[in-house]
């Protein structure tokens, strides 16, 4: 006798977790650019994304380089050969770091102590958390140092041993880490998929 079955949702995928983990990277480094003042605020427009505002760059050029590295950051995702993405704002001049933006990638692995399907989360819970963090992003102009000098920005991705790095795209470079005695850092919250966790944080250049 044939029976039928309540539909039930899905558990997010590995491909669909990648895309959402991707996706918040661009509007992350687009939000970042935008409050830091490393790009002119004319080049951004406002659209709409996990139900508020966000601002997304109009330069071309920009938004073709984001493009590029993050398709490769998803590819890295995909393979779990990814464990870190690091955007740094430098002083134009003298190459100081100013500000290093650091988003740790982990890969939530399932029970296996036990038989029990695990829970699923619902998109809208992860949208709400990726809302929490852009929000505080745009929050730390009240604490981080203003920014003077004309700055450029650099992406560090940090990958396993075993990853396949494009050698036309991505270069080993310097760490361009901030000093510890001249550093301060904050903690930012963080968001999860079924797949994976992010953990961000912002540590700053702080003279005193």
């Amino acid at each position: 006798m044939a029976t039928s079955q309540a539909p039930t949702r899905q558990a997010i995928t590995l491909k669909g977790s990648c895309s959402l983990v991707t996706e918040f990277f661009k509007y992350a480094a687009n939000t970042i650019l935008f409050q830091r003042g490393v790009y002119p605020s004319d080049d951004f427009h406002m659209v709409k994304k996990y139900g508020q505002t966000v601002l997304v760059t109009q330069d071309l050029a920009l938004e073709n380089y984001l493009d590029r590295i993050l398709k490769q950051v998803n590819k890295w995702l995909l393979t779990g050969e990814v464990t870190q993405l690091v955007l740094v704002i430098i002083s134009k001049d003298s190459r100081t770091p100013l500000e290093r933006w650091v988003f740790d990638i982990n890969v939530i692995e399932p029970p296996s102590d036990t038989t029990e399907p695990s829970s699923q989360k619902p998109e809208s819970e992860i949208q709400a958390e990726i809302r929490s963090i852009l929000k505080q992003i745009v929050s730390t102009v009240t604490f981080l140092p203003i920014i003077d000098d004309p700055t450029v920005f650099n992406i560090l991705a940090y990958t396993k041993d075993s990853a396949d790095v494009p050698a036309d795209e991505w270069v080993d470079t310097d760490p361009l880490a901030i000093e510890a005695s001249k550093s301060q850092q904050v903690k930012l919250r963080n968001f999860s998929t079924d797949v994976h966790r992010i953990e961000a944080m912002v540590a700053y250049r702080y003279e005193g």
